[in-house]
């Protein structure tokens, strides 16, 4: 997947498209952003430039710029404000690559939060698959430091290896919560025992997952170059593997059989808000602490429609949060 990356510091000022050649960026125009640095509004327009081809400067004003109310962007002797779909336009149609918003036809009929959880899908899915591959290098490279200097001692790999590993768990924990007290008793008044199966696929990963996180431990605390040392890191790329293939299966039904059976549930627009705010709100510890997280496993066009899903929840308690992360 083509992704956005995140440097060490959790920070969207930080995100970087790897789909955007540095040779495009070092001669890309530069774009000046105006607004607050406690404003979602900014930084929703902040987080759609950084993923273009623009070299970006943000300059924090509290006050309106331009006479203009609220987030200002000048390119050149060009200087555009208005609201948020208006910024997003004209991001769109002056930086076309890569795109930001691609109408699938559906959104309407699509409740919000389906979106949502097909969403935190992807996002857990790349995860995942992140450490599968980086499992296998470890494995491969039989406990010898990795050609990215970033990482340091293998010792220090393993540390983040396990950091990574504790953030997704702490993502795939709260998601689960979230469809067990949300979305599935919505589907339960319909289909009584419908969501009998996704329950159980639940806690049969439970195993699994708590494995592959005593496998990291004791890979923590081994001599790098003992054989005890290459057979833990075969055990965990082969349970991070089992893990992979479980949560493709488990994600592919819901998203083929369970979850378009919420397009049934007849809804107002107003209940299907309400829903998605509830489901926003199980995902507390997720979006005020591991929200970039989350948004790095999303090409960008969908982690927009994540920012879009959120600010749709104007009164969400978790809207103060969230405009800390985003900036």
């Amino acid at each position: 997947m083509g992704n956005c990356f995140i440097k060490s510091r959790k920070s969207t000022a930080e995100i970087v498209p790897q789909d955007v050649p540095r040779a495009r960026r070092s001669v890309a125009p530069t774009v000046k952003l105006y607004g607050s640095s406690n404003s979602f509004f900014t930084a929703y327009i902040r987080f759609a430039l950084l993923h273009k081809a623009v070299s970006l400067r943000f300059v924090p004003s509290e006050t309106p710029n331009f006479g203009y109310e609220g987030p200002v962007i000048q390119v050149g002797s060009e200087t555009v404000s208005g609201s948020r779909e208006t910024l997003l336009h004209y991001i769109e149609a002056r930086f076309p690559h890569p795109p930001l918003v691609i109408p699938s036809g559906d959104e309407e009929a699509t409740p919000p939060i389906v979106r949502a959880v097909g969403l935190h899908h992807r996002s857990i899915t790349w995860h995942v698959e992140r450490l599968v591959r980086w499992a296998a290098d470890l494995e491969a490279r039989r406990g010898k430091g990795s050609v990215d200097p970033g990482m340091g001692s293998p010792r220090m790999e393993v540390r983040k290896f396990a950091k990574s590993y504790s953030e997704l768990l702490d993502v795939m924990l709260e998601h689960a919560q979230m469809e067990e007290k949300v979305l599935f008793p919505i589907l339960e008044m319909a289909d009584r025992g419908l969501c009998k199966a996704a329950h159980g696929e639940h806690a049969r990963d439970l195993p699994i997952m708590n494995g592959i996180k005593e496998d990291i431990k004791s890979i923590g605390v081994m001599d790098s170059g003992s054989p005890a040392y290459q057979e833990a890191l075969f055990n965990l790329s082969t349970r991070l593997r089992s893990l992979l293939e479980h949560c493709k299966q488990h994600f592919l039904e819901e998203d083929m059989h369970l979850l378009p059976l919420m397009e049934a549930v007849e809804l107002s627009k107003e209940q299907q808000r309400r829903i998605l705010k509830q489901g926003l709100d199980v995902m507390q510890a997720t979006h005020s602490h591991l929200f970039n997280f989350l948004l790095e496993g999303l090409l960008p066009h969908e982690a927009m429609e994540y920012l879009d899903l959120i600010a749709s929840c104007k009164e969400n308690s978790l809207h103060a949060l969230l405009r800390l992360k985003v900036d």
